[in-house]
């Protein structure tokens, strides 16, 4: 299992399954007679999606976000869920009622009907999430162009230093403290950005398995290169980074979990999407452009750096 990742394990199932021209995409698609489906599954596992000091009811929100937030980036408003939990046997009444309440509140929060699913019994909490929706068409990856412009829809490297103050103590005051285990225990994805702007986007997608990852996966189906110009992030980040001795390019590359909309468009539009942002208040970062070529690039200064996926994957060797 170790010399094979993430990527290599889905080839050899979708070439099983007789999908040898699969491509992913952060949602799945297809029709029941004329009626067009976007479904999406997700799953999180105590041992590698669960931080510490985070609440039960917050695990089971961000457990329905993680789907809330690749439908956002295509632009399709989420109707149904279903949900399986298999729950450890030492989970008391109280741990089961929170996780519950997080549900309950995630549904009502993103106006999700939670129609069912399914309870087991195993060694660590494992939560699946089934969500259902329906569109005629979605934002997808590989459809940016060149010359369109590259945005964010927040800022990035505020999840990894979180993680980096919970699992490794690191200094920060508290105020900065605060903003970043916030964004672990409690993303905020931009559903309603997505749905106001999908016909904006020349392509898109969920930034949840870290920034290089999202840029090299647009890049590639796109054929083209992605130049980043801007980093989108902010001071105190940067100030983070410098106290503790680490990379700032690293914590807003290579992070992971921030659950943003990263998407091209087109510069005519790009004043339309600035102004929509604003209504909506969110941080809007425009951070580089599509070009002609392959890969991802960093212009730094005078510097032209080559950014490699170094995203969360699993079973990376």
């Amino acid at each position: 299992m170790s010399r094979l990742n993430e990527e290599q394990i889905i080839k050899i199932f979708q070439s099983q399954l007789g999908n040898k021209n699969f491509v992913s995409e952060d949602v799945e698609t297809f029709k029941i007679g004329k009626m067009p489906c976007v479904v999406k599954l997700d799953t999180l596992v105590e041992s590698t999606d669960i931080p510490p000091k985070i609440k039960l009811q917050d695990v089971a929100r961000k457990s329905i976000v993680a789907c809330v937030s690749d439908f956002a980036s295509k632009g399709v408003k989420p109707l149904y869920a279903i949900i399986s939990v298999t729950i450890p046997k030492k989970f008391t009444k109280s741990k089961i009622q929170n996780l519950a309440k997080g549900f309950g509140l995630a549904s009502k929060e993103f106006d999700i009907k939670i129609l069912g699913g399914d309870t087991n019994e195993g060694k660590e909490l494992v939560i699946q999430v089934f969500l259902v929706g329906t569109s005629d068409g979605i934002v997808s990856r590989k459809t940016s162009k060149t010359n369109d412009v590259i945005i964010t829809s927040g800022p990035f490297g505020y999840s990894a230093a979180g993680l980096k103050i919970l699992l490794e103590n690191k200094k920060a005051d508290s105020k900065f403290s605060k903003k970043a285990t916030g964004t672990v225990f409690k993303p905020k994805p931009k559903l309603r950005f997505g749905l106001q702007n999908r016909n904006y986007f020349t392509s898109a997608m969920d930034s949840s398995d870290g920034l290089s990852t999202t840029l090299h996966q647009m890049a590639k189906q796109s054929r083209k290169k992605f130049v980043i110009t801007n980093l989108p992030t902010n001071s105190d980040l940067l100030e983070f980074a410098r106290k503790n001795k680490l990379d700032p390019l690293d914590l807003v590359f290579n992070g992971g979990e921030e659950y943003e909309i990263v998407a091209t468009v087109s510069p005519a539009k790009l004043q339309k999407l600035k102004n929509n942002a604003k209504k909506l208040k969110i941080s809007l970062f425009e951070i580089g452009f599509v070009a002609d070529g392959r890969g991802v690039e960093y212009w730094q200064g005078n510097k032209i750096l080559r950014i490699e996926n170094l995203g969360w994957m699993h079973f990376r060797s």
